[in-house]
């Protein structure tokens, strides 16, 4: 009854827990990691194809974007979600799947240009459907029994369209025990989706402190500012420009724009347009509709009871192909635009500020976090040109900056999701937060609150039917290069996964007819004979 901790320790992505418990193998979410890289991952004590289960939080890469990998090196075992999860990962996983391959491609043709080794991507889309095949979805609230001696249940936790915390029962040995992961926490009275449900009871709990560190503030109105800057923008006769995640935040925005038309909140611009450019963005808002018992809040779902579709309005428009999306720039009407992606690092948003930023009758409108880096970090902090597409942009369009959208709870909301367990739980692990957002979070819950609280790194391993640490591990700084580390999960690597997984599979043989282990060995010998240099 061990839990190993893999991903986001010390870190905000990467999410990543690995679970041996009731003689299974499982991991608790298996993320991506984005942006800067701070510490170095622990690997499996384990190959991937040994691994029974995985189960999914929730669909954001940087729980789930890894699925596809660990596929191509051997993984063949359950994925256990939610249904909402599993419809978007059906498509964000093929789109993360096809940037893979873009991105390798174009480095490729540069690489071979200057005569440098070809990179492979980290995985493919085949990869991405297949991994899609092993995916068996769940309700909200389900009692599951994946095996004798351990029991799951996924609850609603208000973060993202099908998201959840997990609850684990464990027996192993007449020792019980039970264990939550919190998944990513959801801020209240988000639209669309439930305010996140609280849990009863746990000995453990594994726990992200994203904004552990601060408070949201009061939730401004944001219909309103919406209102107030779409009509400023189209008096001027610019366009409003919305970089937006393809998956939640646009959902959110269609929202409000229902809500704006609905209510004639922008005067003088009757049928003004709103385009979603985005085939990812279009997609999910699909997921969005198909998904309204299990995830809807009482408002949308009084909504839909009236027969009013909660992300739909006159006007909408939907940008699919290429040829679709460099339309919406040859259209002189002044129009809403919201595109992806979100910080303006890549995709056909990219496309939309080059025709737009340098006109000041047009607005920029960030509704979301802009990482260090970013394109959309830059025009927030006041960059006046920037380059796009190899030329030099000036910036004179309108920048505005729409607060308190966060998807993540903040301090408070955090501490309320673990207050509402009736007994404290004997332990919280802090995990997906920044170095120094576990330490300070981790400190408030013990001195503040009582709790025992610790933030490990990845590689640590904790005993949960003794209650005791078999390994604390420091946090390993990252030194390699992201080439280097690149290189190291390349072509060579997964055949030595595939050569791992056919010894599990020589293994789950045991015992067969001498027959058919006898063909079983005289093909490997052939293959063998085959590829032996």
């Amino acid at each position: 009854m061990k839990l190993m901790f893999i991903g986001a320790d010390h870190e905000v992505t990467g999410s990543c827990h690995y679970l041996e418990a009731a003689g299974l193998k499982i991991l608790v979410d298996c993320g991506m990691k984005q942006g800067v890289d701070y510490f170095e991952n622990a690997e499996l004590p384990v190959s991937y194809s040994e691994i029974d289960y995985v189960l999914l939080t929730h669909a954001h890469i940087d729980h789930a974007g890894m699925l596809p990998f660990i596929y191509a090196r051997g993984f063949r075992g359950e994925i256990i979600t939610t249904e909402a999860t599993a419809d978007l990962c059906n498509i964000m996983l093929k789109d993360s799947a096809h940037i893979q391959e873009s991105e390798a491609e174009w480095k490729n043709r540069k690489a071979r240009r200057a005569g440098r080794q070809e990179e492979v991507p980290l995985y493919e889309m085949n990869d991405a459907l297949g991994v899609l095949k092993q995916f068996n979805p769940c309700s909200y609230d389900e009692i599951i029994k994946l095996e004798e001696g351990l029991t799951i249940r996924f609850t609603d936790v208000g973060h993202l369209l099908g998201s959840a915390s997990i609850e684990v029962w464990i027996k192993e040995n007449d020792i019980s025990k039970k264990i939550v992961f919190s998944g990513d926490i959801g801020n209240k009275n988000k639209p669309l989706i439930r305010d996140p449900q609280y849990i009863k009871n746990a000995d453990y709990v594994v726990m992200e402190c994203t904004y552990g560190d601060r408070l949201h503030g009061q939730i401004p109105d944001h219909v309103s500012i919406l209102a107030d800057i779409v009509q400023r923008t189209l008096d001027r006769g610019g366009n409003v420009v919305i970089p937006a995640f393809a998956v939640g935040r646009t959902q959110e925005l269609l929202y409000m724009f229902r809500i704006i038309k609905a209510e004639h909140m922008v005067k003088g611009h009757d049928g003004f347009e709103v385009y979603v450019d985005s085939p990812l963005a279009v997609e999910a808002t699909s997921v969005f509709k198909d998904n309204l018992v299990d995830c809807y809040d009482e408002e949308t779902k009084a909504l839909v009871t009236q027969g009013i579709n909660p992300i739909s309005f006159p006007g909408l428009k939907l940008s699919i192909t290429s040829a679709e999306s460099r339309d919406i720039n040859f259209d002189t009407k002044p129009k809403v635009i919201i595109s992806a992606a979100g910080m303006c690092d890549a995709g056909r948003i990219r496309h939309h500020l080059k025709h737009n930023l340098w006109r000041p009758e047009c607005t920029i409108v960030f509704t979301g976090y802009q990482s260090i880096g970013t394109l959309g970090r830059s025009l927030l902090e006041g960059g006046r040109e920037v380059r796009l597409f190899g030329e030099t942009i000036q910036v004179e369009a309108h920048i505005e900056k729409m607060d308190g959208m966060s998807a993540h709870a903040d301090m408070e909301g955090l501490i309320q999701w673990l207050n509402a367990f009736e007994e404290k739980p004997r332990e919280v692990f802090l995990v997906h937060g920044n170095d120094e957002v576990c330490d300070s979070f981790g400190n408030l819950l013990k001195e503040e609150y009582g709790y025992q609280a610790d933030a490990p790194y990845s590689g640590s391993v904790y005993d949960l039917a003794a209650g005791r640490w078999l390994e604390q591990r420091a946090g390993v700084v990252v030194t390699k290069t992201v080439e280097t580390a690149k290189r190291a999960v390349g072509v060579y690597a997964r055949l030595l996964a595939a050569g791992e997984r056919l010894l599990s599979v020589i293994r789950h043989n045991e015992g067969g007819a001498n027959k058919d282990l006898a063909k079983f060995a005289d093909q490997i010998n052939s293959l063998c004979d085959k590829w032996d240099r």
